[in-house]
Formats: structure tokens, sequence, C-alpha cells
């Protein structure tokens, strides 16, 4: 499975550059209107959906899906689909941002109802290299490079306002308030993967290397003799990204190569993990969003 995964994550590590670039679009270009702009957005109606990036202005709001998908493309209808023929003859086939956006549109506007709020919703696309060219584009959304975002926006604003000031900065408050930190399912779940096939132990921040050794006070590498009294803090986020939800004392015993439960419990103490069930059957969960830092 390494090499599907490293290909997922060489695709995601794109995506995420693509929507830095439009980021920092946003940040170099002001708009004669009050307007408030939101990355990476995760909201939940009838279900989850994700954003990339939303402008939200008294008079509209956009929903912007960008993709880093190098190559000719090709946008159909029927299926819909996004074929992408490399510079090496090679096709493949994507999930169509232009469905994918339009989807996200009417999940927009059905949290925007749900609040009493009624603007128009507009997706786009972007495109995020000029290099990545378009051979059919789709019918009923704009696509855009990053650059021609601004005078896009400019555009529309001759729209009429449909909220005041003080609904916007209600709505402003609204989305910071119901917004939900993606976190992806672990990967032996995602993958199908056993356990069993992972290799466990405390990684070596100075050199990498996996197995550090647990003595008073501190972890020691065999390797590089470096001491380090916190390296465990990510060894037990990895298991949670790795393994599952939730953590017996001991599955950190095992996957952090310890013996002493009492140690596994002041692990779970100094990270303040939550736990439920006794003292048996005790499983500890972690709030992502206070251990996870950009």
């Amino acid at each position: 499975m390494y090499p599907t995964i490293l290909s997922k994550h060489q695709s995601k590590a794109a995506g995420i550059a693509g929507e830095k670039r439009v980021e920092t679009i946003f940040r170099n270009h002001s708009f004669p209107t009050e307007n408030r702009i939101f990355h990476d957005l995760s909201l939940k109606t009838s279900t989850t959906f994700q954003l990339d990036h939303v402008f939200f202005s008294q008079a509209f709001s956009l929903v912007f899906e960008t993709k880093n998908i190098s190559g000719v493309l090709t946008f159909k209808e029927n299926p819909p689909q996004l074929i992408r023929e490399k510079f090496t003859g090679e096709i493949e086939s994507f999930n169509c941002p232009a469905a994918q956006v339009e989807q996200n549109v009417e999940l927009m506007k059905d949290w925007l109802h749900q609040r009493n709020i009624h603007i128009p919703v507009i997706g786009i696309v972007v495109i995020a290299y000029p290099k990545q060219i378009i051979k059919v584009p789709p019918k009923n959304i704009k696509v855009l490079f990053p650059n021609m975002i601004p005078l896009y926006i400019r555009g529309l604003l001759h729209l009429p306002n449909k909220i005041d000031i003080h609904t916007l900065n209600l709505l402003t408050d609204e989305l910071l308030n119901s917004h939900q930190e993606y976190i992806p399912k672990p990967i032996s779940e995602s993958f199908s993967i056993s356990k069993e096939d992972f290799k466990t132990g405390v990684i070596c921040p100075t050199c990498g290397y996996i197995g550090m050794i647990k003595i008073p006070r501190t972890w020691h590498c065999p390797k590089c003799k470096n001491n380090d009294p916190l390296a465990y803090k990510q060894a037990v986020l990895d298991w949670f990204l790795l393994m599952g939800r939730e953590m017996s004392n001991q599955d950190c015993r095992e996957f952090l190569h310890i013996d002493d439960r009492n140690v596994a419990t002041r692990i779970f103490k100094s990270m303040n993990l939550k736990s439920t069930g006794t003292f048996k059957d005790r499983r500890y969960q972690i709030d992502f969003s206070k251990h996870i830092k950009d």
C-alpha cells in the first residue's frame, strides 16, 4: 500500500500548494467593499462539507474549488468527470470539480437559509497554475486562474446589497463558530491496513530513528544519543492518526514500547486526553484541535 499512500500524499500536497497560491492572491489584493474571506472552511448542514475558499460581501458570496492538476484538462458533463491528459500521453480521470463546487453551492445555500440569510451563492473552479491547459471547460461553472479572481470579483460589485453590515458581522461570527476542523479517518481504516503492519516506537525528533527508549524523566535515542522528555507526544498523536479514535493503556504501551501501566497513565494525563469506561475498559480520545498546529 505504500505507493498508493505516497501518491495520495503527493496529490494532497499539490492541492494544498494550489490553495496557498489562491490565499496569496487574496492577501495581496483589496476590494472597495466590505468583505469577509475564509480559507479551508468546514461546515455542516445535512452533511459535512469543506470549502477551499469563500468570499462574502453584502451583495453575494463566492465559493471556490481549487485544483492543482497538471496537463490538458477536459470537463465532461455526463457523467461528470475531469479527464487529464498528461504531457506523456497518459490519460487519467478525476471527480469533476465543477460538480463538486455545484454541490457545495447548494450546501452553502442550505446553511445560509437555515440562518435566514438570503444572498446569491456563486461557484467558481480555480485552476491553480496557467500552465494547466483547459481543453474543454465546464458549461455552467466559471473557471479562473488565481490572478483573474480580483478582476472577476470587481465585476460583481455593481450587484445590490442583500444584507446590512450588522448581518455580515453576525454571519462572520457564525461561520467562525460553526467551523469544524477536518480530521481524516485513521490510515489503517482508510486503506484497510492491519495494525500489525505498522512499525511502532517513539520517533527521535533529532535523527528520525524509530524506537526511543523511556528512561527516568525523559526519552533517549540509542542512535544519536539525544534526550527529549516530550518526544512521546508525537507518537501518541501518530497513533490516533494511524490506528483509531480510541486508545487503551495497552495500545499506548505496545506502540511506545513501554512496560509500565502507570507510565502510560501519566502520559494520558499529561496530554489531557478525555477518557470513557472503567479501569479495565478505559479508552482515551484526543481533541486534535489542541494538539495539531499549522
